[in-house]
């Protein structure tokens, strides 16, 4: 497989070099197997013969004609956290080479991946309009406001759809690189993944903080900090409207909107997170920390945990 990895100004230096790392590591290692899957021939690619990263390193690319001969197109994340200057860079003439680079790729049928940030560069080109698709968790409110014709779910780590795969936060440019190496020999990216120390992340939910999250939107941090304060009690989303001041309705279209959640489930995952960390930090029996965030019985917060995080409370509990 040819793989077209583009390096452009700005990118995130552990993201390019964990892609990079990855196959190269994959490439190394198919010798072990029975056996082995063809090799990926890699070759980072840029606008300029030599590119600037998000930490001031330079980087050699290749021209970025080299795409079209390619058999999968990788974008790594910009190195940048604040929504609106992320935003205004994706969509800015700065990002213009690149956003037609990706369109032209998936005109071509060429398949794109992308990770973290750079998830929002494939967004502003069109390619995820209609599909499913993950990104950064903590960013998830600002692109789902941004580009309503994708599905986003942040909670996954590695999603594929139509021809596009995207990757989580930060370090899930590793998750995206195993994701690649597994469409072709899944046994192959077993052993990179002993071989490297990386456990399988299938979600992101363990990681989010519901309190980053809900700052994007006015009306759903209100909503937070009510919820927050009540949820040792059974928790009605009527009583908590009429305490913010709004209507019922314009509480479940926040929510919604922001979260692609129901109320409901927002406090379910504050509830979740105030138990795993009780679990952590505590010795309290999990039916005491289960009446502490509104359950009356522990096994519907075990199931509960189970379902949200991917971990056991005995396994939250030894973290």
């Amino acid at each position: 497989m040819d793989v077209a990895v583009l390096a452009y100004d700005g990118v995130f230096d552990s993201g390019l070099a964990a892609l990079l790392d990855v196959l190269e590591g994959a490439n190394s290692m198919r010798g072990e197997l029975p056996q082995p899957p063809p090799a990926w021939n890699v070759t980072t690619i840029g606008f300029r013969r030599r590119i600037r990263t998000g930490a001031g390193h330079l980087v050699e690319a290749a021209p970025v004609g080299a795409a079209e001969d390619a058999d999968l197109l990788v974008v790594p994340a910009l190195a940048e956290r604040r929504p609106d200057a992320l935003i205004a860079h994706v969509s800015g003439p700065a990002a213009a080479p690149a956003r037609r680079l990706v369109a032209t790729a998936r005109e071509r049928g060429t398949p794109v991946a992308s990770a973290c940030t750079g998830t929002f560069l494939l967004a502003e080109s069109g390619v995820l309009d209609g599909l499913d698709a993950t990104t950064s968790w903590w960013l998830a409110p600002y692109f789902r406001k941004r580009y309503p014709a994708v599905t986003v779910d942040q909670t996954r780590m590695v999603t594929s759809s139509g021809g596009v795969t995207t990757a989580g936060a930060a370090f899930g440019h590793v998750d995206l690189a195993l994701a690649i190496v597994r469409m072709t020999s899944p046994a192959l990216a077993e052993l990179v993944a002993r071989y490297l120390v990386v456990d399988e992340r299938p979600s992101q939910a363990a990681y989010a903080i519901s309190s980053a999250l809900a700052q994007s939107d006015p009306t759903l941090a209100a909503f937070e900090r009510w919820a927050r304060g009540h949820l040792d009690q059974p928790i009605s989303i009527a009583d908590a409207a009429r305490a913010m001041g709004v209507s019922e309705r314009t509480l479940q279209r926040a929510v919604r909107r922001t979260l692609g959640t129901s109320p409901v489930g927002f406090v379910q995952d504050l509830r979740v997170e105030r138990a795993s960390h009780l679990l952590r930090t505590t010795d309290l029996p999990l039916e005491v920390i289960a009446r502490k965030v509104g359950y009356e019985h522990a096994n519907t917060l075990r199931i509960l945990l189970r379902e949200r995080t991917g971990a056991t409370a005995s396994a939250l509990r030894a973290r």
